[in-house]
């Protein structure tokens, strides 16, 4: 059973180095796994990853990768030779891709969770009609989790809207880390599928990531608190 501080992982989505360790000290032991995403990433570079793991934090690298099979098992080797915990893939680069990532992962010494991206929150069924997906969100992230998860993969990123659906169809044993949640109150902003940590862990997500809810508070580390109090509620309530 995951504790409720190794549930949470609060997203570093800032431009800078300054502001990432100011916001981790801020933070204290109220959290104890960050995302390093490609905005922090970009300007600081792999340092930043290895200051927070010589700090003692989790990192979860979400890059993405989606390329072809060689190029991001090279790029996984990378991340695991950092030492970050959990990387993102896209789903969307098939299976031959997320094969070559999970192999990738499970022969390095760090073994990183490999997660395939699903359909990114910010995406509605209109939008991936743009795309020319004729799916619904929801039939296409059980299409791309069934097929990350027969890749090898361990985890998925997805909506909790969909987490529920997810474990029915392919049940246990992996993770789905769910961002765009929101504290009960807070606004969407950007992301078009979001919810509580409540609804999220009820509907059998195992990670949240929050990023602004906390980044912008007044104190950020009570209300990193207050989503793990929510969290721990939920746990407990959902048995």
């Amino acid at each position: 059973m995951l504790a409720a501080r190794d549930r949470l992982i609060v997203a570093l989505d800032v431009s800078g180095a300054a502001q990432a360790c100011q916001i981790v000290q801020s933070i204290g032991e109220a959290a104890s796994t960050y995302k390093v995403g490609k905005q922090l990433f970009t300007a600081e570079g792999p340092q930043m990853v290895r200051d927070l793991i010589s700090s003692g934090r989790k990192v979860f690298l979400d890059l993405k990768f989606h390329d072809i099979p060689n190029t991001v098992a090279g790029a996984v080797q990378s991340a695991s030779a950092l030492g970050v915990s959990m990387l993102t893939v896209h789903a969307l680069g098939g299976s031959k891709m997320l094969k070559a990532a999970a192999e990738a992962a499970s022969q390095s010494t760090a073994k990183p969770m490999v997660l395939a991206v699903t359909v990114l929150t910010s995406l509605s069924d209109a939008d991936l009609q743009e795309l020319g997906i004729a799916s619904s969100v929801a039939t296409q992230v059980l299409r791309l989790g069934a097929l990350a998860r027969n890749a090898g993969c361990g985890g998925l990123v997805a909506s909790a809207l969909e987490a529920a659906q997810l474990r029915r169809e392919l049940g246990g044993g992996f993770a789905i880390v769910t961002p765009g949640v929101r504290p009960s109150g807070a606004a969407a902003e950007d992301q078009a599928r979001v919810v509580t940590p409540r609804d999220a862990i009820a509907a059998g997500t195992t990670h949240l990531v929050v990023g602004r809810p906390i980044l912008e508070a007044a104190d950020p580390a009570k209300a990193a608190e207050a989503i793990m109090q929510e969290i721990e509620v939920a746990v407990s309530t959902r048995g």
